[in-house]
C-alpha cells in the first residue's frame, strides 16, 4: 500500500479510535456525574443510551448518505459537529442537557463510522489487504476503548468535565488531517450516471413516446428522511419501554412497545415504495448479512450491559476509585493488541465463521465464570473473565466486519457498514436498557441486583452463538485480478488512490 493510502488508514483509524475513547472514558465517569448533577441510575442510564440511540438510530440514514453525497463529505462535517457538541457536553449543567449533548454525538458519529467504513471496503481491494485494514481499523477501536477506561478514570479524578473536553482536541486533529488526506468520491449525481450507463449497455432504454433519444435524466439524489426518523422513533421507543418495564404501569409500557411496532411497520411500508429507500429490501437477502448483523446486535448487548454492572459494581459498591476503576478494566482492551496481529492469523487459517464462534464462546464462558459474585471478590478472580471478554471482543468484532461487507455491491458499501454498526448500536443500547430494568429486580440489595443483572449478558452470548455466521465465510485467499460485479446495477469499485469529482 502507497504512503497515502496509510495516511488515509490513519486518519479512519484515529475517527474510530475517537469514538471508543469518547464512550470509555464516560464510563469511567459515570458515577461522578451521577454525584455532582443528582441523577437517578435510570437517568444515568439515558446518558449512555442517548449516544447509543443516536449512532444507532441515524446510522442507516449516515450509512445512505455517504453512498449518496460522498464518503469525505460525510466523514468530515460530522466530524466538525461532534467536536462541538463534545464540548457542549462538558459545559453540561443538568442531566438533560448532557443527554442532549450525547445524542448529537452519537448522530454524529452515525454518519462517520459508515463513511470511513465503507472508504475501507470499498477502497481496498477484496483479499488479504482489505482484511488487515479492517482488522486494524477494529482494533484500533478496541485501543481507543482500552485507553478510554484508564483517561477516563485520570481525567475524572481531576474533573469529569475533561472526559468531554479530552476529544475535542483528538476530533480536531483528524479533521486537521482528514481534510487534505482522504479521497474526493464521486457524488450521487455521477454514481447515478455511471449506474445508467451500465444498465444501458446492458438494456436498452424505453423512452416515452415523442420523447427525443438520450434526453433522459439521471435520477434526482433523494435521502429517504421518512425512513430514518421511523426507524428512529421506532428504536427509541423501544429501549424506552424496556428500560420503564419494571417501574411503569403495564398499560404504558405496551402503549410504548405498540407504538414502536407501528413505526417500525410503517418503516418497512416506506422502503418498499420509496423511490431511493434508506435500506433496500434485496439486501437481507445475502443471509452472511443478516447473521452477521444479528450476531452483532446481540454481541454487543452482553458486553455494553457487562461493563456497565462492572463499572457500578467496583465505584459504587467496592468503593474503588475512578483511576482504579480505568485500571482494573483494561483488560477488556485485550483486542487492541489481539486483533491487528492475532485475528488476521487465525482468518487466514480457520475462515471469519470459525473465529467469530470461537469468540462468541470465550464471551459465554467469561459473563458465566463471573455470575457468583461477591461483595468482597478479590480482583484476581475477575481478571479472567475480563480478559476472555477482551479476547472475544478481538475474535468477533472484526470478522463480524468483514461478513458483514463482503459480496456487498461497492454502490452499496455505507448502507451495509451502516446495518452493521445499527445493529452494533441498538444491541448496546438494548443491553444497558435491559441491564438497568433487570437490576431493579434484584430489589434494594445492590449486590442481588448486580448477580440478576448478569444473566443479561450470558443469554446475550448464548443467542449470538445460536445465530452467528456459518460456513460460508471461507478463509482469506490471495486476491484475485479481477472480480465480477455482483450486480450490473452497481458501479465498478473505485480505489483510493482515484480522485473523482466530489465537493465533499
Amino acid at each position: 500500500m502507497s504512503g497515502r493510502t496509510w495516511g488515509v488508514l490513519l486518519v479512519l483509524c484515529g475517527a474510530i479510535f475517537l469514538e471508543g475513547i469518547d464512550i470509555a472514558m464516560l464510563n469511567a465517569a459515570l458515577p461522578s456525574i451521577r454525584a455532582e448533577l443528582g441523577l437517578t441510575t435510570g437517568e444515568l442510564q439515558w446518558v449512555m443510551s442517548a449516544y447509543v440511540l443516536g449512532y444507532g438510530g441515524f446510522m442507516l440514514l449516515g450509512g445512505r448518505a455517504a453512498d449518496l453525497f460522498g464518503r469525505r463529505r460525510m466523514f468530515l462535517l460530522p466530524l466538525a459537529v461532534f467536536l462541538a457538541f463534545s464540548g457542549l457536553g462538558g459545559l453540561a449543567g443538568n442531566g438533560w442537557t448532557l443527554v442532549l449533548a450525547r445524542f448529537v454525538t452519537g448522530a454524529c458519529a452515525a454518519f462517520m463510522t459508515p463513511a470511513g467504513l465503507s472508504v475501507i471496503t470499498a477502497g481496498f481491494p477484496a483479499g488479504p489487504h482489505r482484511t488487515k485494514a479492517l482488522l486494524v481499523y477494529s482494533g484500533t477501536g478496541g485501543a481507543g476503548f482500552s485507553v478510554g477506561l484508564v483517561v477516563g478514570g485520570l481525567l475524572t479524578a481531576a474533573d469529569w468535565r475533561w472526559v468531554f473536553f479530552a476529544p475535542v482536541v483528538l476530533a480536531a486533529l483528524i479533521l486537521a488531517a482528514g481534510l487534505p488526506l482522504l479521497p474526493r468520491t464521486e457524488d450521487a449525481r455521477t454514481e447515478d450516471a455511471r449506474v445508467a450507463r451500465t444498465r444501458t449497455a446492458r438494456t436498452p432504454p424505453t423512452e416515452p413516446a415523442g420523447a427525443r433519444p438520450g434526453c433522459g435524466r439521471p435520477p434526482r439524489t433523494h435521502l429517504d428522511l421518512p425512513g430514518a426518523l421511523t426507524v428512529t422513533g421506532s428504536i427509541l421507543l423501544f429501549v424506552l419501554a424496556v428500560e420503564r418495564a419494571t417501574h411503569a404501569p403495564p398499560v404504558q409500557t405496551v402503549a410504548a412497545l405498540a407504538a414502536s411496532l407501528v413505526l417500525l411497520l410503517a418503516f418497512v411500508r416506506i422502503e418498499r415504495r420509496s423511490p431511493a429507500p434508506l435500506v433496500r429490501p434485496g439486501i437481507f437477502r445475502t443471509h452472511s448479512l443478516v447473521r452477521a448483523n444479528l450476531t452483532g446486535a446481540l454481541f454487543t448487548c452482553g458486553f455494553f450491559g457487562f461493563q456497565f454492572i462492572v463499572v457500578l459494581y467496583l465505584r459504587e459498591l467496592r468503593g474503588w476509585s475512578a483511576p482504579e476503576t480505568g485500571l482494573a478494566m483494561l483488560a477488556l482492551g485485550a483486542d487492541a493488541v489481539l486483533a491487528p496481529v492475532l485475528t488476521p492469523r487465525l482468518v487466514r487459517r480457520f475462515g471469519n465463521a470459525r473465529v467469530i464462534l470461537g469468540g462468541l464462546l470465550l464471551a459465554v464462558l467469561a459473563y458465566a465464570a463471573f455470575l457468583p459474585l461477591g461483595a468482597d471478590r478479590a480482583y484476581a478472580a475477575m481478571f479472567p473473565s475480563l480478559l476472555l471478554i477482551g479476547i472475544a471482543f478481538a475474535l468477533a468484532y472484526g470478522p463480524l466486519t468483514i461478513v458483514a461487507t463482503d459480496g456487498i455491491d461497492p454502490g452499496e458499501q455505507g448502507l451495509a457498514g451502516g446495518l452493521l454498526h445499527t445493529s452494533f448500536q441498538f444491541g448496546a443500547a438494548l443491553g444497558l436498557s435491559a441491564t438497568t430494568a433487570v437490576m431493579s429486580l434484584g430489589g434494594p440489595d445492590p449486590l442481588t441486583a448486580y448477580r440478576t443483572a448478569l444473566l443479561v449478558p450470558v443469554l446475550s452470548a448464548v443467542l449470538a452463538v445460536a445465530v452467528s455466521p456459518r460456513g460460508r465465510a471461507a478463509p482469506v485467499q490471495a486476491p484475485r485480478s479481477s472480480r465480477p460485479a455482483a450486480s450490473s446495477d452497481h458501479a465498478p469499485q473505485q480505489p483510493l488512490a482515484r480522485k473523482g469529482t466530489d465537493n465533499g
